[in-house]
């Protein structure tokens, strides 16, 4: 695949080392000259000077024969404009925006950003997954469907520990597809299926349903 990287920076430095050493053919966009003359010289030619978020910069870079256009600069107003002119005059099929501030998230996604990447998120997440008290993690956003798919972990303290599924009140927007146990493993549920303090319960859920969900299982 070809694929632009907007943003020399250490995010966009690795990033590209690691596509290359995959096979890919990428371009890295960068408006520091001494950030693209590091990366010729440790992997050739593959960093142009320029500012991405200008259409004759990124026609220049080969946009419109790139397979994904990936932001990866500081700033969240900069990846939103790269992405969005690389779709929109470009027809770039997929595009990837750093996020710096997790607020915007819902933003980069209403103006038809692909995929955004938020550090801030992704820490949360992994915190999620540690502490009681904030039990579900997102795994992935069903785009257009308005459904999330979520893993929640049953809490010690949960009120549906011991009860069979059906005897649960889950509410209608959640469906739960898979339960893995410690000591049984991955579970594909049923009504007669009995909950554990620490199952991780996989389910697909809308947003609107996720607090009464971690509420339930998570013992809030």
């Amino acid at each position: 695949m070809y694929i632009i990287v907007v943003g020399g920076g250490k995010v966009g430095y690795y990033l590209a080392k690691e596509l290359v050493t995959e096979g890919h053919e990428v371009l890295v966009v960068e408006k520091d000259r001494s950030k693209c003359e590091r990366i010729a010289e440790e992997m050739g030619s593959i960093a142009m000077q320029g500012d991405g978020c200008e259409a004759t910069t990124l026609e220049d870079a080969g946009a419109a024969r790139a397979d994904i256009a990936i932001a990866v600069t500081g700033d969240d107003e900069d990846n939103l404009v790269v992405c969005q002119v690389a779709k929109s005059k470009f027809g770039v099929p997929r595009t990837i925006a750093r996020i710096n501030n997790p607020k915007n998230e819902s933003i980069f996604k209403k103006l038809g950003i692909d995929i955004t990447v938020s550090s801030t998120n992704l820490i949360l997440e992994h915190i999620e997954q540690e502490l009681p008290s904030h039990p579900l993690l997102h795994l992935l956003n069903l785009r257009g469907l308005g459904l999330e798919l979520v893993e929640v972990k049953v809490s010690p303290h949960s009120s549906v520990i011991g009860k069979s599924l059906k005897n649960v009140n889950l509410p209608p927007e959640c469906v739960l597809c898979l339960v893995v146990n410690s000591h049984k493993g991955a579970i594909l549920p049923t009504g007669d299926t009995y909950l554990e303090a620490e199952d991780e319960v996989v389910a697909v859920t809308k947003p609107e349903a996720e607090v009464i969900l971690r509420s339930i299982l998570g013992g809030g």
